[in-house]
Protein backbone atom coordinates (compact mmCIF):
# COMPACT_ATOMS: atom_id res chain seq x y z
CA UNK A 1 0.00 0.00 0.00
CA UNK A 2 1.32 3.43 -0.85
CA UNK A 3 2.29 5.91 1.81
CA UNK A 4 1.28 9.56 1.56
CA UNK A 5 3.63 11.99 3.23
CA UNK A 6 2.77 15.57 4.08
CA UNK A 7 5.30 18.40 4.24
CA UNK A 8 5.03 21.68 6.06
CA UNK A 9 5.20 23.72 2.86
CA UNK A 10 3.01 21.38 0.84
CA UNK A 11 5.73 20.45 -1.68
CA UNK A 12 8.73 18.18 -1.69
CA UNK A 13 11.97 20.08 -1.18
CA UNK A 14 14.63 19.95 -3.89
CA UNK A 15 17.01 17.86 -1.74
CA UNK A 16 14.48 15.09 -1.11
CA UNK A 17 14.77 11.71 -2.78
CA UNK A 18 12.31 11.12 -5.58
CA UNK A 19 9.41 8.67 -5.02
CA UNK A 20 10.88 6.01 -7.32
CA UNK A 21 14.37 6.18 -5.92
CA UNK A 22 16.06 4.31 -3.12
CA UNK A 23 18.13 6.21 -0.60
CA UNK A 24 21.89 5.85 -1.00
CA UNK A 25 24.42 5.16 1.75
CA UNK A 26 25.08 8.84 2.48
CA UNK A 27 21.35 9.48 2.92
CA UNK A 28 21.09 6.67 5.47
CA UNK A 29 24.16 8.04 7.25
CA UNK A 30 22.33 11.36 7.52
CA UNK A 31 19.26 9.58 8.91
CA UNK A 32 21.49 7.72 11.38
CA UNK A 33 22.97 11.05 12.45
CA UNK A 34 19.47 12.42 13.07
CA UNK A 35 18.49 9.33 15.07
CA UNK A 36 21.68 9.43 17.17
CA UNK A 37 21.28 13.14 17.85
CA UNK A 38 17.64 12.69 18.84
CA UNK A 39 18.47 9.70 21.05
CA UNK A 40 21.26 11.62 22.78
CA UNK A 41 19.00 14.62 23.34
CA UNK A 42 16.12 12.59 24.79
CA UNK A 43 18.42 10.30 26.77
CA UNK A 44 20.07 13.25 28.50
CA UNK A 45 16.70 14.41 29.81
CA UNK A 46 16.62 11.46 32.22
CA UNK A 47 20.22 10.24 32.36
CA UNK A 48 20.62 11.99 35.72
CA UNK A 49 17.42 10.61 37.29
CA UNK A 50 18.82 7.37 38.72
CA UNK A 51 22.03 9.05 39.94
CA UNK A 52 20.28 12.22 41.14
CA UNK A 53 20.56 11.36 44.87
CA UNK A 54 24.33 11.00 44.42
CA UNK A 55 24.60 14.21 42.40
CA UNK A 56 22.51 16.13 44.93
CA UNK A 57 24.84 15.11 47.74
CA UNK A 58 27.99 16.11 45.87
CA UNK A 59 26.78 19.50 44.62
CA UNK A 60 24.95 20.40 47.83
CA UNK A 61 21.36 20.38 46.56
CA UNK A 62 18.22 19.35 48.44
CA UNK A 63 15.75 16.82 47.00
CA UNK A 64 13.42 19.55 45.72
CA UNK A 65 16.30 21.61 44.35
CA UNK A 66 17.60 18.50 42.61
CA UNK A 67 14.56 18.43 40.33
CA UNK A 68 16.07 21.48 38.64
CA UNK A 69 18.79 19.27 37.21
CA UNK A 70 16.05 17.63 35.10
CA UNK A 71 13.65 20.58 34.79
CA UNK A 72 16.23 23.10 33.52
CA UNK A 73 16.97 20.83 30.55
CA UNK A 74 13.29 20.47 29.68
CA UNK A 75 12.55 24.20 29.90
CA UNK A 76 15.42 24.99 27.52
CA UNK A 77 14.19 22.32 25.09
CA UNK A 78 10.69 23.79 25.15
CA UNK A 79 12.07 27.15 24.04
CA UNK A 80 14.37 25.84 21.29
CA UNK A 81 12.14 23.23 19.61
CA UNK A 82 9.74 25.71 17.95
CA UNK A 83 12.77 27.77 16.83
CA UNK A 84 14.52 24.97 14.96
CA UNK A 85 12.71 25.55 11.68
CA UNK A 86 13.77 29.19 11.67
CA UNK A 87 17.34 28.39 12.71
CA UNK A 88 17.59 25.78 9.92
CA UNK A 89 16.64 28.42 7.38
CA UNK A 90 19.11 30.92 8.83
CA UNK A 91 22.19 28.70 9.05
CA UNK A 92 21.37 25.70 6.89
CA UNK A 93 20.54 22.30 8.37
CA UNK A 94 24.06 20.84 8.26
CA UNK A 95 25.80 23.89 9.72
CA UNK A 96 23.11 24.29 12.39
CA UNK A 97 23.35 20.68 13.57
CA UNK A 98 27.15 20.70 13.58
CA UNK A 99 27.11 23.77 15.84
CA UNK A 100 24.46 22.16 18.07
CA UNK A 101 26.48 18.93 18.43
CA UNK A 102 29.71 20.75 19.29
CA UNK A 103 28.03 23.08 21.81
CA UNK A 104 26.15 20.13 23.33
CA UNK A 105 29.51 18.49 23.97
CA UNK A 106 30.86 21.63 25.62
CA UNK A 107 27.87 21.97 27.92
CA UNK A 108 28.04 18.25 28.77
CA UNK A 109 31.64 18.75 29.92
CA UNK A 110 30.51 21.72 32.02
CA UNK A 111 27.86 19.53 33.71
CA UNK A 112 30.38 16.76 34.31
CA UNK A 113 32.79 19.12 36.04
CA UNK A 114 30.12 21.04 38.00
CA UNK A 115 30.69 21.31 41.73
CA UNK A 116 27.73 23.53 42.59
CA UNK A 117 24.01 23.57 41.75
CA UNK A 118 24.14 26.89 39.79
CA UNK A 119 26.93 25.58 37.55
CA UNK A 120 25.02 22.36 36.96
CA UNK A 121 21.85 24.28 36.07
CA UNK A 122 23.72 26.51 33.58
CA UNK A 123 25.18 23.41 31.95
CA UNK A 124 21.81 21.68 31.80
CA UNK A 125 20.16 24.74 30.26
CA UNK A 126 22.89 24.79 27.60
CA UNK A 127 22.40 21.06 26.99
CA UNK A 128 18.67 21.61 26.61
CA UNK A 129 19.06 24.41 24.07
CA UNK A 130 21.52 22.50 21.90
CA UNK A 131 20.13 19.00 22.41
CA UNK A 132 16.55 20.11 21.82
CA UNK A 133 17.54 21.28 18.35
CA UNK A 134 18.36 17.70 17.39
CA UNK A 135 14.86 16.30 18.03
CA UNK A 136 12.66 17.92 15.34
CA UNK A 137 15.54 18.15 12.87
CA UNK A 138 15.71 14.35 12.85
CA UNK A 139 12.29 14.35 11.16
CA UNK A 140 13.52 16.97 8.69
CA UNK A 141 16.39 14.71 7.68
CA UNK A 142 14.02 11.78 7.17
CA UNK A 143 11.67 13.91 5.08
CA UNK A 144 14.40 15.33 2.85
CA UNK A 145 16.81 12.39 2.51
CA UNK A 146 14.47 9.40 2.13
CA UNK A 147 11.86 8.61 -0.54
CA UNK A 148 8.26 8.03 0.66
CA UNK A 149 8.59 4.24 0.43
CA UNK A 150 11.45 4.24 2.95
CA UNK A 151 10.28 7.03 5.24
CA UNK A 152 8.25 4.69 7.52
CA UNK A 153 11.55 2.98 8.40
CA UNK A 154 13.10 6.33 9.27
CA UNK A 155 9.99 7.30 11.23
CA UNK A 156 10.22 4.08 13.27
CA UNK A 157 13.89 4.82 13.98
CA UNK A 158 12.97 8.31 15.17
CA UNK A 159 10.09 7.01 17.28
CA UNK A 160 12.44 4.55 18.95
CA UNK A 161 14.73 7.37 20.05
CA UNK A 162 11.88 9.45 21.50
CA UNK A 163 10.49 6.51 23.49
CA UNK A 164 13.76 4.83 24.46
CA UNK A 165 15.71 7.96 25.38
CA UNK A 166 13.87 8.78 28.64
CA UNK A 167 13.83 5.12 29.79
CA UNK A 168 17.36 4.26 28.66
CA UNK A 169 18.76 7.36 30.39
CA UNK A 170 18.43 6.12 33.99
CA UNK A 171 19.96 2.75 33.05
CA UNK A 172 22.99 4.29 31.32
CA UNK A 173 23.38 6.94 34.03
CA UNK A 174 23.02 4.36 36.79
CA UNK A 175 25.58 1.99 35.27
CA UNK A 176 28.12 4.78 34.79
CA UNK A 177 27.51 6.09 38.32
CA UNK A 178 27.96 2.72 39.97
CA UNK A 179 30.94 1.56 37.91
CA UNK A 180 32.74 4.87 37.43
CA UNK A 181 31.21 8.15 38.65
CA UNK A 182 28.13 10.26 37.97
CA UNK A 183 30.41 12.64 36.04
CA UNK A 184 30.63 10.08 33.23
CA UNK A 185 26.89 10.33 32.65
CA UNK A 186 27.83 13.62 30.97
CA UNK A 187 31.30 12.76 29.67
CA UNK A 188 29.86 9.87 27.63
CA UNK A 189 28.45 12.48 25.26
CA UNK A 190 31.96 13.42 24.08
CA UNK A 191 32.69 10.29 21.97
CA UNK A 192 29.06 10.05 20.85
CA UNK A 193 29.11 13.66 19.64
CA UNK A 194 32.40 13.01 17.84
CA UNK A 195 30.75 10.17 15.90
CA UNK A 196 27.69 12.36 15.31
CA UNK A 197 29.80 15.16 13.81
CA UNK A 198 31.41 12.65 11.43
CA UNK A 199 28.03 11.34 10.27
CA UNK A 200 26.70 14.87 9.76
CA UNK A 201 29.71 15.85 7.66
CA UNK A 202 29.19 12.83 5.38
CA UNK A 203 25.43 12.39 5.40
CA UNK A 204 24.06 15.92 4.91
CA UNK A 205 24.54 18.22 1.90
CA UNK A 206 25.84 21.76 2.30
CA UNK A 207 23.27 24.56 2.25
CA UNK A 208 23.50 28.32 1.96
CA UNK A 209 22.85 30.54 4.97
CA UNK A 210 20.00 33.05 4.84
CA UNK A 211 20.92 35.70 7.40
CA UNK A 212 18.05 37.89 6.20
CA UNK A 213 15.79 35.63 8.24
CA UNK A 214 17.07 37.39 11.36
CA UNK A 215 15.17 40.51 10.39
CA UNK A 216 11.84 38.67 10.14
CA UNK A 217 12.21 36.67 13.35
CA UNK A 218 9.50 36.78 16.01
CA UNK A 219 11.77 38.30 18.65
CA UNK A 220 8.81 39.12 20.90
CA UNK A 221 7.78 35.47 20.87
CA UNK A 222 11.34 34.26 21.47
CA UNK A 223 11.79 36.53 24.48
CA UNK A 224 8.28 35.74 25.69
CA UNK A 225 8.92 31.99 25.64
CA UNK A 226 12.09 32.37 27.70
CA UNK A 227 10.39 34.61 30.27
CA UNK A 228 6.97 32.95 30.30
CA UNK A 229 7.95 29.30 30.32
CA UNK A 230 10.98 29.84 32.54
CA UNK A 231 8.99 31.91 35.03
CA UNK A 232 6.10 29.45 35.08
CA UNK A 233 8.39 26.52 35.82
CA UNK A 234 10.16 28.34 38.65
CA UNK A 235 6.83 29.37 40.20
CA UNK A 236 5.62 25.76 40.13
CA UNK A 237 8.97 24.44 41.39
CA UNK A 238 9.52 26.90 44.22
CA UNK A 239 5.92 27.85 45.08
CA UNK A 240 5.35 25.32 47.84
CA UNK A 241 8.72 25.89 49.50
CA UNK A 242 8.22 29.67 49.37
CA UNK A 243 4.64 29.50 50.69
CA UNK A 244 3.30 30.56 47.31
CA UNK A 245 2.05 34.14 47.18
CA UNK A 246 3.25 34.92 50.67
CA UNK A 247 6.64 35.22 48.96
CA UNK A 248 7.69 38.38 47.14
CA UNK A 249 9.82 36.25 44.80
CA UNK A 250 6.79 34.23 43.69
CA UNK A 251 4.85 37.43 43.02
CA UNK A 252 7.71 38.82 40.95
CA UNK A 253 8.13 35.62 38.97
CA UNK A 254 4.39 35.46 38.35
CA UNK A 255 4.51 38.96 36.88
CA UNK A 256 7.47 37.93 34.70
CA UNK A 257 5.51 34.87 33.55
CA UNK A 258 2.42 36.92 32.63
CA UNK A 259 4.60 39.47 30.83
CA UNK A 260 6.30 36.67 28.90
CA UNK A 261 3.01 35.17 27.75
CA UNK A 262 1.82 38.67 26.80
CA UNK A 263 4.88 39.01 24.54
CA UNK A 264 4.06 35.67 22.92
CA UNK A 265 0.50 36.87 22.32
CA UNK A 266 1.76 40.16 20.84
CA UNK A 267 4.02 38.26 18.49
CA UNK A 268 0.98 36.45 17.07
CA UNK A 269 -0.24 39.76 15.61
CA UNK A 270 3.02 41.57 14.87
CA UNK A 271 5.34 38.89 13.46
CA UNK A 272 4.95 37.68 9.88
CA UNK A 273 5.67 34.15 11.09
CA UNK A 274 5.14 33.70 14.86
CA UNK A 275 7.59 31.39 16.61
CA UNK A 276 4.58 29.48 17.99
CA UNK A 277 1.43 29.62 15.88
CA UNK A 278 -1.10 29.73 18.70
CA UNK A 279 -3.90 30.20 16.19
CA UNK A 280 -3.71 26.45 15.68
CA UNK A 281 -5.20 26.02 19.15
CA UNK A 282 -8.46 27.46 17.81
CA UNK A 283 -8.72 24.19 15.93
CA UNK A 284 -10.68 21.96 18.30
CA UNK A 285 -8.93 18.80 17.11
CA UNK A 286 -5.43 20.22 17.46
CA UNK A 287 -6.31 21.72 20.86
CA UNK A 288 -7.22 18.19 21.99
CA UNK A 289 -3.87 16.93 20.67
CA UNK A 290 -2.06 19.69 22.57
CA UNK A 291 -3.69 18.82 25.90
CA UNK A 292 -3.07 15.10 25.37
CA UNK A 293 0.59 15.86 24.60
CA UNK A 294 0.92 17.79 27.86
CA UNK A 295 -0.28 14.79 29.86
CA UNK A 296 1.84 12.41 27.78
CA UNK A 297 4.95 14.43 28.64
CA UNK A 298 4.03 14.52 32.32
CA UNK A 299 3.71 10.71 32.40
CA UNK A 300 6.75 10.00 30.23
CA UNK A 301 9.17 12.18 32.18
CA UNK A 302 7.36 12.12 35.54
CA UNK A 303 7.43 8.36 35.98
CA UNK A 304 11.07 8.09 34.89
CA UNK A 305 11.86 10.59 37.66
CA UNK A 306 9.58 9.34 40.46
CA UNK A 307 10.40 5.61 40.21
CA UNK A 308 14.18 6.00 40.79
CA UNK A 309 13.46 8.37 43.68
CA UNK A 310 11.17 5.79 45.32
CA UNK A 311 13.62 2.94 44.83
CA UNK A 312 16.53 4.96 46.24
CA UNK A 313 14.62 6.28 49.26
CA UNK A 314 12.53 3.22 50.19
CA UNK A 315 14.14 0.12 48.69
CA UNK A 316 17.72 1.41 49.07
CA UNK A 317 18.48 0.72 45.40
CA UNK A 318 21.61 2.10 43.84
CA UNK A 319 21.56 4.06 40.59
CA UNK A 320 22.13 1.04 38.35
CA UNK A 321 19.42 -1.06 40.00
CA UNK A 322 16.91 1.77 39.67
CA UNK A 323 17.91 2.34 36.04
CA UNK A 324 17.17 -1.29 35.19
CA UNK A 325 13.65 -0.95 36.57
CA UNK A 326 12.99 2.22 34.57
CA UNK A 327 14.31 0.60 31.40
CA UNK A 328 11.68 -2.14 31.58
CA UNK A 329 9.23 0.21 29.87
CA UNK A 330 11.61 0.37 26.91
CA UNK A 331 11.26 -3.35 26.18
CA UNK A 332 7.77 -3.05 24.61
CA UNK A 333 8.99 -0.02 22.66
CA UNK A 334 11.81 -2.04 21.11
CA UNK A 335 9.45 -4.88 20.25
CA UNK A 336 6.67 -2.71 18.82
CA UNK A 337 8.61 -0.16 16.77
CA UNK A 338 8.94 -2.39 13.66
CA UNK A 339 5.14 -2.78 13.72
CA UNK A 340 4.31 0.92 14.10
CA UNK A 341 4.20 1.79 10.35
CA UNK A 342 1.83 -1.14 9.78
CA UNK A 343 -0.35 -0.23 12.77
CA UNK A 344 -0.58 3.40 11.64
CA UNK A 345 -1.89 2.26 8.26
CA UNK A 346 -4.62 -0.03 9.56
CA UNK A 347 -5.59 1.00 13.12
CA UNK A 348 -7.86 3.99 13.77
CA UNK A 349 -5.65 6.50 15.59
CA UNK A 350 -8.48 7.52 17.93
CA UNK A 351 -8.72 3.95 19.20
CA UNK A 352 -4.94 3.60 19.38
CA UNK A 353 -4.47 6.82 21.40
CA UNK A 354 -7.36 5.92 23.72
CA UNK A 355 -5.85 2.46 24.34
CA UNK A 356 -2.43 3.98 24.94
CA UNK A 357 -3.66 6.54 27.47
CA UNK A 358 -5.98 4.09 29.22
CA UNK A 359 -3.05 1.69 29.59
CA UNK A 360 -0.85 4.44 31.06
CA UNK A 361 -3.63 5.30 33.53
CA UNK A 362 -3.86 1.64 34.56
CA UNK A 363 -0.11 1.47 35.20
CA UNK A 364 -0.13 4.57 37.40
CA UNK A 365 -3.12 3.20 39.33
CA UNK A 366 -1.21 -0.07 39.90
CA UNK A 367 1.76 1.91 41.25
CA UNK A 368 -0.48 3.92 43.58
CA UNK A 369 -0.55 1.01 46.06
CA UNK A 370 3.12 0.75 47.01
CA UNK A 371 4.23 -0.18 50.52
CA UNK A 372 7.40 0.23 52.53
CA UNK A 373 8.29 -3.34 51.51
CA UNK A 374 7.94 -2.65 47.77
CA UNK A 375 11.03 -3.21 45.60
CA UNK A 376 11.84 -3.04 41.92
CA UNK A 377 9.84 -6.19 41.30
CA UNK A 378 6.70 -4.30 42.28
CA UNK A 379 7.09 -2.20 39.11
CA UNK A 380 7.65 -5.03 36.61
CA UNK A 381 4.07 -5.39 35.35
CA UNK A 382 3.32 -1.67 35.41
CA UNK A 383 6.53 -0.76 33.59
CA UNK A 384 5.98 -3.27 30.81
CA UNK A 385 2.40 -2.10 30.33
CA UNK A 386 3.52 1.53 30.54
CA UNK A 387 5.96 1.00 27.68
CA UNK A 388 3.16 -0.35 25.50
CA UNK A 389 0.89 2.56 26.39
CA UNK A 390 3.58 5.16 25.72
CA UNK A 391 4.35 3.76 22.27
CA UNK A 392 0.69 3.73 21.28
CA UNK A 393 0.08 7.19 22.67
CA UNK A 394 3.25 8.84 21.36
CA UNK A 395 3.37 7.58 17.79
CA UNK A 396 -0.32 7.86 17.00
CA UNK A 397 -0.68 11.23 18.70
CA UNK A 398 2.15 12.57 16.54
CA UNK A 399 0.17 11.49 13.49
CA UNK A 400 -2.97 13.10 14.91
CA UNK A 401 -1.14 16.41 15.42
CA UNK A 402 -0.23 16.72 11.74
CA UNK A 403 -3.48 15.32 10.32
CA UNK A 404 -5.51 17.86 12.29
CA UNK A 405 -4.14 20.83 10.34
CA UNK A 406 -3.48 21.79 6.71
CA UNK A 407 -0.25 20.78 4.98
CA UNK A 408 0.96 24.41 5.23
CA UNK A 409 0.67 24.25 9.03
CA UNK A 410 2.08 20.74 9.48
CA UNK A 411 5.55 21.96 10.47
CA UNK A 412 4.15 24.42 13.03
CA UNK A 413 1.85 21.71 14.39
CA UNK A 414 4.74 19.29 14.78
CA UNK A 415 6.85 21.89 16.59
CA UNK A 416 3.98 22.84 18.90
CA UNK A 417 3.25 19.17 19.60
CA UNK A 418 6.88 18.48 20.58
CA UNK A 419 6.96 21.65 22.69
CA UNK A 420 3.73 20.60 24.42
CA UNK A 421 5.18 17.18 25.28
CA UNK A 422 8.25 18.75 26.87
CA UNK A 423 6.19 21.48 28.54
CA UNK A 424 4.03 18.75 30.07
CA UNK A 425 7.18 17.03 31.30
CA UNK A 426 8.53 20.23 32.83
CA UNK A 427 5.25 21.12 34.52
CA UNK A 428 4.75 17.50 35.56
CA UNK A 429 8.15 17.32 37.27
CA UNK A 430 7.51 20.58 39.10
CA UNK A 431 3.99 19.60 40.19
CA UNK A 432 5.08 16.12 41.32
CA UNK A 433 7.95 17.54 43.38
CA UNK A 434 5.61 20.09 44.98
CA UNK A 435 2.95 17.44 45.58
CA UNK A 436 5.46 15.15 47.25
CA UNK A 437 6.62 17.86 49.65
CA UNK A 438 3.06 18.82 50.56
CA UNK A 439 1.74 15.29 50.96
CA UNK A 440 4.83 14.15 52.89
CA UNK A 441 4.21 16.85 55.48
CA UNK A 442 0.50 16.00 55.59
CA UNK A 443 0.98 12.25 56.02
CA UNK A 444 3.84 12.67 58.47
CA UNK A 445 1.84 14.79 60.88
CA UNK A 446 -1.35 12.76 60.33
CA UNK A 447 0.42 9.52 61.21
CA UNK A 448 2.17 11.10 64.19
CA UNK A 449 -1.10 12.48 65.55
CA UNK A 450 -2.69 9.03 65.27
CA UNK A 451 -0.08 7.49 67.59
CA UNK A 452 -1.39 7.58 71.16
CA UNK A 453 1.21 7.54 73.93
CA UNK A 454 -1.16 5.55 76.15
CA UNK A 455 -1.78 2.88 73.52
CA UNK A 456 -0.49 -0.46 74.93
CA UNK A 457 0.79 -1.51 71.51
CA UNK A 458 2.82 1.70 71.16
CA UNK A 459 4.20 1.35 74.68
CA UNK A 460 5.17 -2.28 74.03
CA UNK A 461 6.92 -1.32 70.76
CA UNK A 462 8.86 1.53 72.40
CA UNK A 463 9.85 -0.68 75.32
CA UNK A 464 11.09 -3.44 73.03
CA UNK A 465 13.09 -0.97 70.92
CA UNK A 466 14.54 0.74 73.99
CA UNK A 467 15.65 -2.61 75.36
CA UNK A 468 17.32 -3.39 72.07
CA UNK A 469 19.27 -0.12 72.29
CA UNK A 470 20.57 -0.92 75.76
CA UNK A 471 17.74 0.47 77.89
CA UNK A 472 17.82 3.58 80.04
CA UNK A 473 17.13 7.12 78.88
CA UNK A 474 19.52 6.78 75.93
CA UNK A 475 17.78 3.62 74.75
CA UNK A 476 14.38 5.27 75.14
CA UNK A 477 15.49 8.28 73.07
CA UNK A 478 16.79 5.96 70.35
CA UNK A 479 13.50 4.06 70.38
CA UNK A 480 11.53 7.28 69.83
CA UNK A 481 13.86 8.26 66.97
CA UNK A 482 13.34 4.85 65.40
CA UNK A 483 9.57 5.23 65.73
CA UNK A 484 9.69 8.64 64.04
CA UNK A 485 11.88 7.25 61.23
CA UNK A 486 9.34 4.50 60.58
CA UNK A 487 6.52 7.03 60.55
CA UNK A 488 8.47 9.24 58.14
CA UNK A 489 9.19 6.28 55.85
CA UNK A 490 5.51 5.32 55.73
CA UNK A 491 4.56 8.95 55.09
CA UNK A 492 7.05 9.08 52.21
CA UNK A 493 5.57 5.92 50.67
CA UNK A 494 2.09 7.42 50.94
CA UNK A 495 3.29 10.61 49.24
CA UNK A 496 4.70 8.57 46.33
CA UNK A 497 1.35 6.78 46.07
CA UNK A 498 -0.38 10.16 45.91
CA UNK A 499 1.87 11.16 43.00
CA UNK A 500 0.93 8.07 41.00
CA UNK A 501 -2.73 8.59 41.88
CA UNK A 502 -2.53 12.19 40.64
CA UNK A 503 -1.07 10.97 37.34
CA UNK A 504 -3.88 8.40 37.08
CA UNK A 505 -6.55 11.06 37.53
CA UNK A 506 -4.82 13.40 35.08
CA UNK A 507 -4.65 10.75 32.36
CA UNK A 508 -8.24 9.60 32.79
CA UNK A 509 -9.43 13.22 32.64
CA UNK A 510 -8.09 13.65 29.10
CA UNK A 511 -8.98 10.24 27.60
CA UNK A 512 -12.37 11.55 26.33
CA UNK A 513 -10.46 14.07 24.19
CA UNK A 514 -9.46 11.20 21.91
CA UNK A 515 -12.99 11.36 20.48
CA UNK A 516 -12.10 14.76 18.97
CA UNK A 517 -9.12 13.44 17.02
CA UNK A 518 -9.26 13.23 13.25
CA UNK A 519 -8.65 9.76 11.77
CA UNK A 520 -6.04 9.28 9.06
CA UNK A 521 -7.03 8.22 5.55
CA UNK A 522 -6.28 4.54 5.05
CA UNK A 523 -2.63 3.93 4.28
CA UNK A 524 -1.39 7.44 5.05
CA UNK A 525 1.56 8.29 7.27
CA UNK A 526 2.09 11.96 8.03
CA UNK A 527 5.47 13.56 8.36
CA UNK A 528 6.06 17.20 9.15
CA UNK A 529 9.16 18.98 7.94
CA UNK A 530 10.37 22.33 9.24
Amino acid sequence: MSTAVEFADGVRPPTAARPGQKADVTAWLGVAAGAIGSLMATLDISIVNASLPTIQGEIGASASEGTWVATAYLVAEIVIIPLTGWLERVFGLKRFLLAAAILFTAFSILCGTAGTLPTMIVGRIGQGFTGGAMIPTAMTIIATRLPPSQQPIGTAMFGSTVILGPVLGPLVGGWLTENFSWHYAFFINVPVCAALVGLLLIGLPDEEMDLDEFASADWLGILGMALGLGGLTIVLEEGHREQWFESAMIWQLTIVTIFGFALIAAGQFIADRPVIKLALLRNRTFAAVFVLALILGAVLYGTSYVIPQFLAAIANYNALQAGKVVFLSGVPALMMMPLIPLLIRFVDLRLAVAIGFATMALTCWIDAYLTAQSTGGSFTVSQLLRGFGQVMGMMFLNQAAISSVSSEDAGDASGLFNAARNLGGSIGLAVLATLQDARLDFHHWTLQSSIQANDPAVQAYVAAQASGFGGGSAGLASAYRMLDMNVLRDALVMSFNDEFLALTIGILAVVPLTLLLKPLPKGQINMAMH
